[in-house]
């Protein structure tokens, strides 16, 4: 029994293999398979986020028994914690976070301070995205909520900027606009302390606006890369077992 024969398409001929055919399949195969894999692990890894963040949510703790030392040191162990907050907007000393993106428009976070019931201090809300896009002369809607809220949502802890890069900010037309949360110059503006974190108000929350940013960043970017590998390889490794057995190199650079 011959292992090897030849078929020709007009001027295209190939000479197959059997035995080696088949290697170069399964090996495609495999790395096919693992390119699949990765997909799979990506996809995985949102969906048990998105149960995790549903949980999460739904555990929400109140502000208030966190320890005031935590909060006031913004600790690292807060991040992407979900809290309950109960108070009231403070809605005349609303910031505006610039050069903010949202399905590629440029816009504004709207943050609001937000006085808590139980012991009257201040605490900031990111409560999303506005347009940026308003007739000349107008001010950005910043949609006031008026009223006692209970509402959830996620600590965020920035970078803190060096000095160097403090903000200079106008305090004699509020809403104040800011590049970044800078919680000194919020401090001198609103003439009392305010805890240096930042909370991410969660979907459908009272006075919220559009959420434009991930509830937590997860890095899939590693298993998109793997995949990508894998497919390349199997693609490799196809186009080379082609080249090997036919003449489709020599026709490619006849027609030249």
């Amino acid at each position: 029994m011959s292992f090897r024969f030849d078929l020709n398409l007009g001027q295209f001929r190939i000479r197959i293999n059997l035995l080696v055919a088949l290697c170069a399949l399964v090996t495609v195969a495999g790395l096919v398979r693992l390119g699949i894999w990765q997909l799979n692990r990506a996809a995985d890894k949102l969906t048990e986020q998105e149960a995790v963040q549903l949980e999460y949510q739904a555990k929400a703790v109140q502000l208030e028994t966190i320890p005031v030392a935590l909060l006031q040191a913004a600790d690292n162990s807060l991040q992407n914690r979900h809290v309950q907050l109960t108070g009231t907007y403070e809605n005349g000393h609303s910031l505006l976070l610039i050069a903010q993106f949202y399905d590629g428009q440029l816009g504004y976070s709207v943050v609001t301070p937000l006085r808590l019931q139980s012991n009257g201090k201040l605490i900031l809300v990111n409560r999303g995205w506005i347009t940026a896009l308003v007739q000349t002369g107008a001010k950005p809607s910043i949609q006031p909520y008026d009223g006692p809220v209970t509402v959830t949502g996620q600590i965020h802890l920035t970078q803190p900027k060096p000095q160097a890069y403090a903000e200079q900010v106008d305090s004699s037309n509020w809403p104040i606009r800011m590049r970044f949360l800078d919680f000194r110059s919020i401090n001198a503006q609103l003439k009392e302390p305010i805890y240096p974190i930042e909370v991410r108000l969660a979907e459908d929350q009272a006075g919220g606006l559009i959420r434009h940013w991930p509830a937590v960043h997860i890095n899939i970017n590693q298993n998109l890369s793997y995949a990508l590998q894998w497919f390349a390889l199997a693609l490799l490794v196809s186009l080379v077992s082609l080249l090997a057995s036919s003449n489709l190199w020599s026709l490619l650079r006849d027609s030249r």
